[in-house]
């Protein structure tokens, strides 16, 4: 039986995940801002990786909302919208929806689901975990430019999300089904501490990445949140080749080092950003409160500070004050790394 996915949030992962669904055979609604929908009645959907992939959705076979539409009775949903805007979002999906309805939280950030079960406690509310980055290349135009499965909380008789992994499975997307997200949206955060620090670069990802000075700044913001959760009894998930500590060793090697050794690492689409680069670009409210804030959320319950990610908040922050790219030396001076 065909399924009907509701995007809630037609962003870059929005856009991507519905995108790839639809040309696996699902019926996808796409609930998003005007400005991307009128791309995509304009443009079409194209979505591109770096293995090649290369495929667009005509704007006529596109079922675009800017409201949930009435009476629409998804298989499942999944909620895409910036960390900010979850409760909102679940307070719109639970007049929507039939009670029981699951909902995947595919959003960066610690707590998304719970957050969202409390405005909306009839929902089926599920965590997922995106690995990938995805930037958005033009109107309409959605590029993933790294790779990684995806996961979602699952029991052993979700049949809908079953559905959704053979869907993916078809498409060359790996979706991993568990009991419990915890230590994987910890590991992924870990990860996605970098994406402020990409964002303030004003450069690619992986031509950041090759910059020791961004290196060093990312593996301190990672290391201050390890020992937070260490010190918390949280276990962060290894969702890289390396476990956390061996990553943050390897960013701090020398560049001809770092080049050698991290190979697999640096497998990554010469046009690959943080979406975290879009939203200064564009002028946007960014993700950091979900990210560094989440950091520095976690020390204060444990009676301590956490303060390069409490930096790292205010230089996000500030950006439409300062709205230009820092070298590598001046940022590693604003966070404070000596």
């Amino acid at each position: 039986m065909q399924q009907t996915i509701l995007i809630m949030g037609a962003g870059s992962v929005g856009c991507y995940l519905g995108g790839v669904l639809a040309a696996a055979g699902a019926q996808v609604h796409f609930v998003g801002r005007p400005r991307v929908l009128q791309a995509l009645r304009e443009q079409g959907l194209r979505i591109s990786d770096l293995d090649g992939r290369d495929q667009r959705l005509p704007a006529a076979t596109l079922q675009l909302h800017e409201a949930l539409p009435g009476g629409l009775l998804p298989s499942l949903t999944l909620l895409c919208v910036k960390s900010g805007a979850t409760v909102e979002a679940a307070r719109q999906l639970s007049q929507a929806l039939p009670a029981g309805a699951i909902v995947v939280s595919m959003q960066n950030g610690i707590g998304n689901a719970e957050r969202a079960h409390e405005a909306a406690p009839a929902l089926d509310w599920r965590a997922g975990m995106v690995p990938f980055n995805i930037a958005e290349l033009g109107p309409g135009h959605f590029h993933r430019g790294t790779g990684g499965a995806l996961a979602v909380q699952s029991a052993p008789d979700d049949a809908a999300l079953s559905a959704l992994q053979e869907g993916f499975a078809g498409q060359g997307l790996k979706l991993r089904l568990q009991p419990d997200l915890q230590a994987v949206q910890w590991g992924k955060l870990l990860i996605n501490l970098n994406n402020p620090v990409n964002a303030l670069s004003g450069r690619p990802l992986r031509a950041e990445l090759l910059e020791r000075g961004y290196r060093r700044c990312f593996a301190a913001l990672q290391a201050e949140a390890l020992e937070l959760l260490e010190a918390a009894g949280i276990t962060a998930a290894q969702v890289t080749p390396l476990p956390p500590r061996k990553l943050i060793q390897l960013l701090r090697l020398p560049t001809p080092l770092f080049r050698l050794l991290a190979a697999k690492m640096l497998k990554i689409d010469a046009k690959a950003r943080s979406s975290m680069a879009d939203d200064l670009a564009l002028g946007r409210k960014t993700e950091i409160d979900a990210l560094s804030g989440e950091v520095v959320r976690l020390a204060q319950r444990l009676g301590r500070q956490a303060p390069l990610n409490a930096r790292m908040l205010a230089l996000v922050q500030a950006w439409p004050q300062r709205p230009q790219p820092y070298a590598p030396r001046e940022l590693e001076e604003a966070l404070g790394i000596a």
